[in-house]
C-alpha cells in the first residue's frame, strides 16, 4: 500500500513556512460535464434565491460556493478506461450553508479518476435547505443510472462519497431505499435510490437520527474520522455501531489526530485514508485491476 505523500513545504518568506499539506490540490486532468437537476421551474421543495457566489477569499485556498439556485453536477469520467467504471458522487461539506467545492470536492474527483473511478461532483442546495440537498442527491443518484452508457459508467457500481454535512447526506442516502422525497419528474426517476457504496469521511450530525434508519439493507460503508474531531466522533461511533448491528458490512478507519475539515490535505495523522479507502474499495470488488 502506498502513503500519501507530503509535499515540500513553500518558503513564503525568511520565517514563515507553509505547508504543502494545506495548500490546495491539483483538479481533475479530464473536462468535466455539467448537468442540471432539475428542469426549468420545476426544483422541488424550497428554492434558493442565489444567484451563487464565492465567498471571500480567507488565506487557506479554498473555494466557499453558496446560494446554490441552481443545483447540478459536474461528471468527471475516468480517463482511458477500457470498460464501465464505478463511480462515485460527490458531496462536499460546508455546515449546510456552504460547499467546499474544490477542497471536498474537485479535488476529490481528480483522485477517484486516479483509481480508475469516475468523479461525480454534487452542488446541493446551500444554505439552510437540509431537505433541498437531500432532494438533489437522490435526483443525481437517479440521473447518473440513468445516463450510465453515456458516460461509461456500471449502473450497479455507483456510490457515495460525503464530507462533515456531505457525509451526513450520503449517509441519509445510503439508508433510504424508497419513495423519493419529490414527485416523479420523468424517466431517471425510475432509477433506484439507495446506492451501492458508501464513503464518509468525517461525517457530521450523524447522531440526529440517521442511524437509526440502518437496516441489513444499508450500503456497505467506509467511515474515516479523527478521534480529535471532537464535535462529531460520537455520533460517527454510534453510526458504525448501528452498521455493526444490522450486519452491514463495514469499516470504521480512526486515527488519533486529524480534527475536521482536512479533505486530502492532511499531515496529522488521519492523512492515510485514502490508502486505507483505497484497500477497502479493493477488497468490495470496485477498482478497476491493477489498482
Amino acid at each position: 500500500m502506498h502513503r500519501l505523500l507530503t509535499l515540500p513545504c513553500l518558503l513564503l518568506s525568511a520565517a514563515t513556512l507553509v505547508c504543502q499539506a494545506e495548500e490546495a490540490k491539483p483538479g481533475p486532468t479530464v473536462p468535466g460535464q455539467v448537468v442540471t437537476l432539475w428542469p426549468k421551474g420545476a426544483i422541488p421543495g424550497k428554492a434558493i434565491a442565489g444567484p451563487e457566489r464565492a465567498q471571500p477569499a480567507r488565506g487557506d485556498n479554498v473555494l466557499r460556493l453558496t446560494d446554490i439556485a441552481e443545483p447540478s453536477f459536474t461528471v468527471y469520467v475516468a480517463p482511458n478506461a477500457k470498460q464501465a467504471t464505478p463511480a462515485v458522487i460527490i458531496s462536499p461539506g460546508g455546515g449546510y450553508s456552504i460547499l467546499a467545492y474544490d477542497k471536498e470536492g474537485t479535488e476529490v474527483a481528480a483522485w477517484l479518476n486516479s483509481l480508475g473511478i469516475t468523479g461525480v461532483v454534487l452542488k446541493y442546495r446551500v444554505p439552510g435547505n437540509q431537505d433541498g440537498a437531500y432532494q438533489d442527491v437522490q435526483r443525481a443518484i437517479r440521473i447518473v443510472r440513468s445516463r450510465a452508457s453515456d458516460w461509461n459508467i456500471a449502473r450497479d457500481r455507483v456510490g457515495v462519497i460525503g464530507f462533515s454535512a456531505g457525509g451526513h447526506l450520503s449517509a441519509r442516502l445510503s439508508t433510504h431505499s424508497g419513495p423519493a422525497t419529490y414527485a416523479r419528474i420523468d424517466v431517471a426517476d425510475d432509477q433506484p435510490l439507495r446506492p451501492n457504496f458508501a464513503l464518509l469521511v468525517y461525517p457530521a450530525y450523524l447522531d440526529k437520527g440517521v442511524a437509526k434508519l440502518i437496516d441489513a439493507q444499508t450500503s456497505p460503508t467506509f467511515i474515516a474520522q479523527a478521534e480529535d474531531d471532537k464535535s462529531f466522533i460520537a455520533g460517527t461511533r454510534s453510526y458504525f455501531a448501528a452498521l455493526t448491528e444490522a450486519k452491514v458490512p463495514a469499516t470504521f478507519f480512526h486515527v488519533p489526530t486529524g480534527g475536521h475539515g482536512h479533505g486530502l490535505r492532511s499531515d496529522k495523522e488521519i492523512k492515510t485514508w485514502p490508502e486505507q479507502c483505497q484497500s477497502w474499495l479493493k477488497q468490495q470488488g470496485l477498482l478497476p485491476a491493477g489498482r
